[in-house]
Parts: structure tokens; sequence; C-alpha cells
């Protein structure tokens, strides 16, 4: 596989607002689908979806812990593109609120 058609897959995977929430929520360690759901926005097997491609994106990893599919972001370097988005986010927002005083 190219290089770059890795790379779009990764960010393809990750430009999706279910998917990147899962991604955040993933920030502080590992979850199994059961977590990841508990505010009941949505159905587990939607959630399980998702977390598929994310998988398949090589964004997540997985390991089993009795009936429960444990999930982890594969590569620290994922929180990190999060984090500059949200800062490049952050950055035009606050021009767009200097430009109205």
């Amino acid at each position: 596989m190219k290089i770059d058609t890795m790379e779009v897959n990764i960010l393809k995977a990750m430009a999706h607002p279910v998917r990147l929430e899962i991604v955040k929520k993933l920030f502080d360690g590992e979850r199994c689908v059961c977590e990841l759901c508990d505010d009941n926005t949505y159905s587990q097997a939607n959630m399980s979806q998702h977390l598929k491609l994310l998988k398949d994106a090589d964004i997540v990893t997985t390991r089993k812990d009795g009936n429960k599919v444990i999930y982890n972001i594969k590569h620290d370097e994922v929180k990190d593109i999060i984090m500059l988005v949200n800062k490049l986010v952050r950055t035009e927002i606050n021009k767009l609120l200097d430009s109205e005083v």
C-alpha cells in the first residue's frame, strides 16, 4: 500500500464526528465498547462499527479481557494530530472574535 493511501485512510477515519469523539475518549487510556457508550448517545452496534473503521485504519488496537474487547489508541501521535487541529481551530476562532471587536 502506498504511503499517501495510508495517510488518507487515517485522516478519513478520524474525519467523522463520532470517530473523533471515540478517539478523544481514548486519550485517557483504554476502554471497552460499553464504556464508550456509557452516555447512551450511540448504540453499542453503531459504536462497534465506528471502532472497526478506526482499527482498520490502524488508529486503535484491541485486546480481549474475558468477553470484553478493550480499545486503545495505537500511537500517541494520533493525540498530537487531534490536539494540533484543535489548536488551529481555536486560533481561527480567536481571530474571528478579535475581528468582531
